[in-house]
């Protein structure tokens, strides 16, 4: 098996159809995989740019969006077993619980914490480089 990324950026826009639209035609990113609601908003997408994936989707109007100029990362854990470790890590080391661990409809076990600055890390099972062909 060759190595992948692990770390990948994630963005929340006011209209994620809009900045998917405007980074294939501002950068050449391509759908990698989009998940859209009945409404037609993007719930989840993965746009990929030569290897590389950047994730975003609609901003939600929760608990889960970022103040303006923040960012968030989302990193791929070995396993739930290590998902597990580096909750109980984090919290020792007083990161703001955003997400506590969940299990989630698309197969990832996770969390997301913020960070001294308010940015949010986001740890969990879910590789987006997975055949998504059976979703």
């Amino acid at each position: 098996m060759s190595p992948h990324q692990t770390i990948i950026p994630a963005l929340r826009y006011e209209d994620a159809n809009v900045a998917i639209r405007w980074l294939e035609d501002a950068f050449g990113f391509a759908e990698h995989f989009v998940v859209r609601n009945d409404d037609g908003r993007v719930e989840h997408a993965q746009l990929a740019w030569r290897g590389s994936l950047v994730m975003l989707g609609d901003l939600q109007g929760d608990m889960h969006d970022l103040p303006q100029g923040h960012g968030s990362l989302s990193l791929t854990a070995e396993s739930p077993t290590q998902v597990d470790e580096l909750y109980e890590q984090c919290q020792r080391a007083g990161a703001s619980v955003v997400q506590p661990l969940i299990d989630t409809d698309y197969g990832s076990h996770a969390f997301t914490v913020a960070d001294y600055e308010g940015n949010h890390w986001h740890f969990g099972t879910y590789d987006p480089f997975a055949d998504h062909a059976s979703d």
